[in-house]
C-alpha cells in the first residue's frame, strides 16, 4: 500500500478560537468557586488541578498528532514524540504528592502553571521541524498565558 495522503495546512478557522477562549471557561468556573468563600472552595481548587492537567495532556496529544502527519527525518521525530509525551508524563508527575499525602493541591497547581505557561515554546521548538497551521501559535500563547496564568493564581489561593 502507497502513501497517498495529502495534508494541506490552512489557517487555524475562527470556531478554534472561539473554542479555545471558551475552554478557558472551566478554569474561570473554578477561580469563582475559590474566591466565593463558599463550601465549595475545595471543589473549585480540585477542578482547577483536574482540568489544568488535561488540558496539558491534551497538548501534548497536539504535539503527538503533528508529529504523526509530518515527514521529517528520524532525530527529529524522535524529539517530536519525546516532546508529545512530556505533558502527560509531567501532569502524573504533579499528581503524585495528593497519593502520597503530601502538599496539595498549592505546588501540584503551581507546577502545572508553570508548564501551561512554558508549553508554546514547545510548539515553537516543534515550529522548526514541522509545519504549523497560520495562527498556531497566535492561539497557543493566548491560551497557554490564559490558563497558565489562572492556574498559577489559584495556586496562590489553595
Amino acid at each position: 500500500m502507497t502513501d497517498s495522503a495529502t495534508f494541506t495546512l490552512r489557517p487555524i478557522p475562527k470556531a478554534a478560537f472561539i473554542a479555545g477562549y471558551a475552554g478557558l471557561l472551566p478554569q474561570v468556573i473554578a477561580a469563582a468557586m475559590v474566591l466565593s468563600g463558599s463550601e465549595y472552595q475545595w471543589t473549585g481548587l480540585a477542578l482547577a488541578y483536574g482540568y489544568a492537567a488535561f488540558i496539558f495532556s491534551f497538548i501534548g496529544g497536539m504535539w503527538w498528532a503533528l508529529g504523526m502527519t509530518t515527514r521529517t527525518d528520524d532525530a527529529s521525530a524522535n524529539g517530536i514524540f519525546a516532546l508529545a509525551v512530556a505533558p502527560s508524563l509531567l501532569a502524573l508527575a504533579t499528581y503524585v504528592p495528593w497519593i502520597w499525602g503530601l502538599s496539595w493541591p498549592g505546588p501540584s497547581l503551581a507546577w502545572l502553571g508553570f508548564f501551561l505557561l512554558l508549553s508554546p515554546l514547545g510548539d515553537r521548538w516543534l515550529g522548526a521541524h514541522c509545519a504549523l497551521p497560520v495562527g498556531w501559535m497566535k492561539l497557543r500563547w493566548h491560551l497557554s498565558l490564559g490558563l497558565g496564568g489562572l492556574t498559577l493564581l489559584l495556586a496562590g489561593l489553595a
